[in-house]
């Protein structure tokens, strides 16, 4: 069956609830209209709105309230309607979320799922369309972790819902309403991938592009593309930031000899300076050239008619394969 991401999404959200009585869906517009994205569809008929409610519009409001019901026992899922709109509720995120296991000397955690969408690409305006993940994966506390593909949508949101640790969950909407033959019935817990563990979607010898979320099709095109000029370009699909799959990175890595990190948000400071210093350290007699990346410019999110030129493209990436052919 043909089934998007927004639909994986929903069928984990709602055979999590099943699962379990203490799992609770929270946000702005989650209940009756079924979320802006209709990714809680039909969850508060099914299963009430005392476990899917409707919040007011107040992040960080929302956010500490699910750190109460943590608190008691609960494991409540928060959607953070748009990526910018998750700003305000920053302070509960770092200093309650992140931080109560280790004040609490590990007694308490908070299995709370932060629901986040995030990235461009799909005409957004200013608020709508940032890539926030090197703020939460620069907190230690949390595990961040954003899936690419309909299946890993449905079955990391199904591990990250289970974990006994707070999960920032960043959601690519501009693939929310990609479709594949995929059956989230047919997923047995056995099949669940855990949290952590990078996916190698396109082996390759000349090259290896890093990437995660939004990211990953262009980075597959280009991987496509990049065969007229000889190339044969290996993909690695992250899928979680924190904690990080060193292993799978790093012998990718090797099998190649060179490396190039995508991205949307922001190069300086970005994800992607952590990856090019990671895969630098464990990787660097095995290195023909240094590692490149291709990420967003340094500039505010810009309007929606320029945000083409703004995000990573297959020129780009091919540009940067270019180089590493002579950077030795």
């Amino acid at each position: 069956m043909s089934t998007t991401m927004v639909a994986a999404l929903n069928a984990a959200l709602r055979d999590s609830l099943r699962a379990d009585a203490n799992v609770h869906v929270l946000g702005e517009d989650v209940g009756a209209l079924g979320g802006v994205f209709r990714v809680t569809d039909g969850l508060a008929a099914e299963f009430g709105r005392q476990r899917c409610l409707d919040t007011p519009l107040a992040e960080a409001g929302i956010l500490g309230t699910a750190v109460g019901m943590a608190m008691y026992g609960l494991r409540p899922v928060v959607e953070m309607q748009f990526d910018a709109f998750a700003y305000p509720a920053f302070e509960q995120v770092f200093s309650h979320v992140a931080k109560m296991r280790n004040r609490t000397g590990g007694q308490m955690g908070l299995p709370i799922t932060i629901r986040v969408p995030y990235g461009g690409g799909v005409g957004g305006v200013e608020h709508h369309s940032d890539s926030s993940e090197a703020y939460y994966a620069h907190t230690p506390g949390l595990h961040v972790v954003t899936p690419a593909t309909v299946a890993d949508s449905y079955g990391l949101l199904r591990s990250a819902i289970a974990s006994d640790d707070p999960v920032v969950f960043l959601e690519p909407k501009r693939l929310y309403w990609s479709a594949v033959d995929f059956s989230p019935a047919e997923v047995s817990t056995a099949q669940v991938p855990p949290i952590g563990r990078a996916m190698v979607r396109r082996p390759g010898t000349s090259a290896t592009l890093l990437t995660y979320g939004p990211s990953l099709p262009v980075c597959l095109e280009a991987a496509a593309a990049a065969r007229s000029e000889g190339w044969d370009l290996a993909v690695v699909d992250l899928r979680s930031l924190v904690p990080f799959d060193d292993e799978t990175v790093c012998t990718a890595v090797r099998a190649t000899g060179r490396a190039v990190v995508v991205h949307e948000a922001a190069g300086f400071a970005g994800v992607g300076a952590e990856i090019a210093a990671r895969v630098t350290e464990r990787c660097f007699h095995h290195l023909a050239a240094p590692v490149l990346r291709v990420t967003g410019y340094d500039i505010p999110y810009p309007p929606p008619m320029l945000e083409k030129h703004h995000l990573p493209s297959v020129d780009r990436i091919l540009d940067a394969v270019a180089r590493l052919q002579w950077e030795q």
